[in-house]
């Protein structure tokens, strides 16, 4: 395992060093000590290598990761796993706001709580929360799936378009346009598989699903208080 002290060696160095890895590198295996709460620790990563990074970070972590996997034993920061292409990133602790947003692919799981924002628009990613999420999370939410293994706070879904969201616990409110939507055997098979990537022993059985209801795609003057 090849280890890189941020303390001691400096936060560009270690990104322009990870970045640097590629497909065929037997360097696989990555151990970041002494983030310090450094932000965009990992950016910017496209090849299939293993980085655990011992301790919190701040704000953008693991943005726009592609193939590798991301743990970080600590809470996050702000936009962690933004604009996320593929791979997957675990947080052991908390995340801070729109952790996952934008993010076309990939796996991110969050072992405590997100913040508000979580999976804002959202364009593919999946997202498993361990815990609660907080207020405005899925708005304009494209694709992928939102699982949310607590509760979720005031404006669910918000303007969402095709992602899906499960949540196990309750909803505060859901937002414009958003509603609870049958659960049907393809949901519980997709949440099933997520929740066991995640590491979740949550039952895809408790959870409710909630989608767009459609109203907003075009104009209408009936919908115009809700746009």
């Amino acid at each position: 395992m090849q280890s890189y002290d941020v303390a001691a060696d400096g936060l560009r160095g270690l990104n322009a060093t990870l970045q640097a890895q590629k497909q065929e590198t037997n360097q696989t295996r990555w151990e970041v000590v002494n983030p310090k709460g450094s932000h965009a620790i990992a950016v910017g990563l496209d090849a299939p290598i293993d980085v655990t990074v011992k301790g919190s970070t701040g704000y953008y972590c693991a943005g726009m990761n592609k193939q590798a996997t991301i743990r970080v034993e600590g809470s996050v920061g702000p936009g962690v796993a933004e604009n996320m292409m593929s791979g997957t990133v675990i947080v052991d602790g908390d995340a801070s706001q729109y952790a996952g947003a934008t993010g076309h692919g990939g796996l991110l799981v969050i072992r405590g709580n997100a913040s508000s924002r979580c999976g804002i628009s959202m364009k593919g990613i999946d997202i498993v929360v361990h815990g609660n999420i907080g207020h405005m999370s899925a708005f304009m939410a494209q694709a992928g799936n939102l699982v949310v293994c607590g509760d979720a706070g005031d404006a669910l879904g918000d303007s969402l378009y095709e992602a899906k969201l499960f949540v196990r616990g309750s909803v505060k409110s859901l937002g414009a346009d958003c509603i609870e939507k049958e659960m049907r055997p393809e949901h519980l098979e997709t949440l099933g598989d997520l929740l066991s990537r995640a590491g979740s022993d949550a039952r895809a059985e408790d959870f409710r699903r909630y989608g767009s209801a459609r109203e907003l795609y075009n104009f209408d003057i009936d919908n115009a208080a809700a746009y």
